[in-house]
């Protein structure tokens, strides 16, 4: 009976003792969780543990993942952003091609009748300062400028048609004379070689009766559709020469107001361009045509006339309009004169064009038209593929304003940027006062 007391006194402390941690671990449930220790059970209902321990002092940082954009190189972004507006680019002019090419009759005639003004609005504002009003000096200037040119046309046309007898003669002869040459040459060419090339050309003529019928009444359609362009740009010629100015107004309300007044500025440049370009391109191919036509007068090639209008009007084209129309003269007189006289007209024809490339078109054209010659070799070749003769002669021009636009929006801009971009003045400074008016920016 000693021992039950004792047992009965542990069993009554284990209680106890029991009792205490149940009542501890009820108030740790009942305080709220501290940040970053996750309850005593999961989202799953399961047991957790009080608290998570800390990492360990030497434990390693893991480094976050890097951002995709960071890991591709600086170079390789900079071509990627570069390439895909390029792409943008690439498909606007693509469309703007394919417009223009399906409205090319209207495009050239336009561009056309923009050349023409700009060679015919000097004498309408001269007019004018004489007293007379717009409408009739511009009717004056275009009547004038049209029968000049048409008579031009018509000399042309008249000058051939008379000569085309004489030159059949002499090309006939010339046949013969170079059918003796090769006859007597070393190259052992025999008459009846001769007569069966003659005949394979004569039955190649035949048996394409066909196609060259075609090749006709295609002729025909250019004669029609060219035509229809000249008419158009005498149209568009009288209402640029008469209103003009409206028509530009009205192409600047177009244009976004952020970007008007660059443009705006750099209109009247560009007309100014283009005026000085046509101006001097008329010169330089009138001192071609006059000086080549009379060294082939004096040699006494035919058609000495009428190859000097051709000069005339191939100048236009530049570099490829001189050699072209040099080559034609040197052929005539090949077949008509022989070859001393080709060569001495060869000679003529690089004399003259070699003053105009280094002294006419420097001292005449000067700044306003500098482009370089391999931007004008470029301009020609693209100009031709896209559209011909017309888009030769119109590719050196739209080269020379696109350059006097760009020049001068840059410089635009810069100002632009400086003008915005100053730095306020300190405080009681006093105000700086212009001492003129602001200048226009420069044209580069």
């Amino acid at each position: 009976m000693s021992k039950v007391p004792g047992w009965l006194g542990r069993l009554g402390a284990g209680l106890s003792r029991v009792g205490e941690r149940l009542e501890e671990r009820r108030r740790a449930e009942d305080e709220p969780d501290e940040p970053g220790v996750s309850g005593p059970h999961g989202d799953d209902g399961a047991h957790a543990p009080e608290s998570v321990p800390a990492p360990p002092t030497y434990a390693p940082a893991v480094a976050a993942p890097p951002d995709p954009v960071d890991a591709i190189p600086w170079g390789i972004r900079v071509a990627a952003e570069a390439g895909w507006r390029l792409l943008v680019l690439a498909g606007t002019l693509w469309v703007l091609m394919k417009v223009i090419s399906t409205v090319q009759l209207v495009v050239l005639a336009f561009v056309a009748a923009l050349l023409i003004t700009a060679l015919l609005q000097p004498t309408v504002a001269r007019l004018m300062r004489m007293g007379l009003p717009r409408g009739f000096a511009t009717a004056v200037t275009a009547v004038l400028g049209f029968v000049i040119m048409g008579l031009v046309g018509w000399f042309v046309v008249w000058q051939v048609m008379d000569n085309l007898g004489d030159i059949s003669d002499r090309l006939r002869d010339g046949i013969e004379e170079l059918k003796r040459w090769l006859l007597d040459s070393p190259f052992h060419v025999t008459e009846q070689q001769i007569n069966d090339i003659a005949k394979n050309l004569s039955d190649t003529i035949g048996t394409n009766t066909e196609e060259i019928t075609t090749a006709g009444l295609q002729g025909v359609t250019v004669v029609v559709e060219v035509l229809t362009g000249i008419l158009l740009a005498m149209f568009s010629t009288l209402f640029l020469l008469y209103d003009g100015k409206r028509v530009w107004q009205w192409v600047l309300k177009l244009v976004p107001a952020q970007a008007r007044p660059g443009v705006a500025g750099a209109g009247p440049r560009a007309w100014r361009t283009l005026t000085a370009y046509v101006r001097g391109t008329l010169i330089v191919a009138m001192i071609d045509a006059i000086f080549i036509g009379l060294g082939i007068y004096f040699l006494d090639v035919p058609l000495a006339v009428p190859l000097g209008v051709l000069i005339f009007l191939f100048s236009f084209i530049p570099l490829v309009g001189a050699v072209v129309s040099g080559a034609l003269a040197v052929i005539v007189a090949l077949v008509t004169q022989g070859v001393f006289t080709a060569l001495m007209v060869l000679l003529v024809v690089l004399a003259v064009q070699q003053i105009e490339g280094h002294v006419l078109q420097p001292f005449i054209l000067g700044r306003a038209v500098r482009v370089h010659p391999l931007a004008v070799v470029l301009a020609v070749a693209a100009g031709g593929l896209t559209a011909g003769i017309g888009g030769a002669v119109v590719a050196v021009p739209l080269v020379a304003v696109t350059n006097t636009v760009v020049g001068y929006l840059r410089a635009f801009t810069r100002e632009q940027a400086i003008r915005h971009g100053a730095a306020p003045a300190p405080a009681g400074a006093a105000p700086a006062v212009p001492s003129r008016e602001p200048q226009e920016p420069r044209e580069e």
